[in-house]
């Protein structure tokens, strides 16, 4: 049994400790937001926070996440700048087929929080990670400024 911290509630799970964290949160507590994309973490579709930090949820092992803070897209609106950059996704309309929205939301408020006033050099880097089919990259750049903004 491993006693996660999901969203601000203890949760108890069985699993071996070298599940991936993402199967838990899809599979054991029904948390779908997180999406599944590529399973070797190199298209971000499966971010998440652990601890403030934006990592793969598809490659790191649940136990690595017991005793850890882990934020979903289910309650990344809950903060401030969570809040910002999902109104500045839905103001900008930056979703096209919105698969790897999630993903990109988790990155974007993971940046947001550590750089309040990023560079377009700044956002290439930390959203670099995360790939969108859909080619939306100009629309996600511009709502980061845009909650950027808002939070200033």
């Amino acid at each position: 049994m491993i006693t996660l911290n999901i969203n601000g509630q203890a949760q108890r799970v069985e699993a071996e400790p070298d599940t991936p964290l993402l199967w838990v949160l899809r599979d054991t507590l029904q948390m779908t937001g997180t999406k599944y994309g590529c399973g070797m973490a190199l298209c971000g579709a499966c971010t998440v926070h652990m601890d403030g930090q934006a990592v793969r949820s598809c490659s790191t092992p649940v136990s690595a996440a017991a005793g850890k803070k882990v934020v979903t897209i289910e309650a990344v609106g809950r903060a401030r700048v969570g809040q910002a950059v999902q109104e500045a996704w839905r103001r900008l309309d930056v979703v096209q087929c919105g698969y790897c929205q999630s993903g990109q939301i988790m990155s974007a408020v993971a940046l947001l929080e550590t750089n309040p006033r990023p560079s377009d050099a700044d956002i290439d880097a930390a959203m670099g990670g995360n790939v969108c089919r859909c080619a939306t990259y100009v629309r996600i750049r511009a709502a980061i400024h845009e909650a950027a903004q808002a939070l200033a």
